[in-house]
């Protein structure tokens, strides 16, 4: 990874408090075992949590590494976006995410337990 955007993506997950742009889940920006022990869960679990830097506005598209075009997302929603074939701008993937957290419908099932462990501490 470049150095400007590992800058950009350590800014932006410090800015961020450490949690995802798209689901506001906490990320593992550190060692997957430091995060999954304590958090509670798996080392392939804290994986898919890993802190990732995703541009705004791509690359393709004239985007830059710079702090403004650069947020922290999760490997999960990150990977799921991407994966589309025509992804949706990053504000309406937000809302889209945000609406199946609701439905427990997004992330992996052991994510949910996990939210209500960390909501009910």
């Amino acid at each position: 990874m470049p150095k400007t955007l590992l800058r950009s993506r350590n800014t932006a997950c410090s800015r961020q408090l450490g949690r995802c742009f798209y689901c506001d889940l906490p990320m593992c920006s550190g060692d997957p075992l430091d995060f999954a022990l304590k958090h509670n869960v798996t080392p392939r679990q804290a994986n898919l949590l890993r802190c990732t830097g995703e541009h705004l506005v791509a690359r393709q598209d004239g985007g830059t590494a710079s702090t403004s075009n650069i947020v922290a997302a999760c490997w999960l929603c990150n990977t799921r976006r991407h994966r589309r074939k025509n992804p949706p701008p990053p504000d309406r993937y937000k809302q889209l995410v945000k609406r199946r957290m609701s439905q427990r419908r997004w992330h992996y099932p052991w994510v949910y337990e996990y939210l209500r462990g960390i909501c009910s501490a």
